[in-house]
């Protein structure tokens, strides 16, 4: 939902000047969205940082799984608010606002985003998926888990479903993941991670 339709485009510098601290509003070409999760998309959230934190430790990944962090895609009118992102703790050095501020500029310091979709999809199947693309983020999730308007996007919906969407040659190849799939990640090659039946079991 867009909450600020202003003539007048808002500068990352006034967006996190004002609204840092809330972690229900991100920027996106100079306006305002309001991010509205529900109990069961906060739970859905909860269960994959769960599950990755633990691939983390299994594989002794010098990562991190940031929850609603600041992203800056280049320019001065947008800042994503991910549901969750994997961070590479190597590349933090060269994040010129991280010492001080929780905003990663470089899709270096990025393995993955997770967004859990409940309302508005568009703007994670068409504008996050063009910025993650640009930033050269290896993997982005979208978890789905009731919006019908998906159905665009990837088919006809009938439950819960998680697209994986895989970077190769500059452009992100989506992989449709049934709840009765295991899912496999790129970065966590080494593994298959949680089967997806849980991800219904964690609503």
């Amino acid at each position: 939902m867009v909450i600020s339709p202003s003539p007048t485009a808002i500068t990352f510098h006034d967006f996190f000047e004002q609204y840092s601290e809330d972690d229900r509003i991100e920027l996106i070409d100079g306006e305002l969205f309001e991010l509205e999760p529900k109990g069961p998309h906060e739970e859905v959230a909860a269960f994959i940082d769960r599950k990755l934190n633990v691939q983390i430790d299994c594989l002794n990944l010098n990562y991190f799984v940031l929850q609603r962090g600041l992203l800056k895609p280049a320019g001065e009118f947008t800042a994503f608010r991910p549901d969750i992102m994997v961070i590479n703790r190597n590349n933090l050095i060269h994040e010129p606002l991280w010492e001080k501020q929780s905003v990663i500029t470089s899709g270096q310091s990025v393995k993955l985003i997770a967004e859990v979709v409940s309302s508005n999809c568009q703007n994670e199947h068409t504008r996050k998926l063009k910025e993650y693309a640009e930033l050269k983020i290896p993997e982005y999730w979208i978890l789905d888990y009731e919006d019908p308007r998906e159905e665009k996007f990837i088919g006809k919906v009938q439950e819960s479903i998680l697209t994986v969407n895989i970077l190769i040659n500059s452009s992100h190849e989506k992989k449709v993941c049934s709840l009765e799939n295991t899912i496999e990640s790129y970065i966590f090659s080494q593994s298959k991670l949680f089967p997806s039946t849980n991800v219904k079991r964690a609503r």
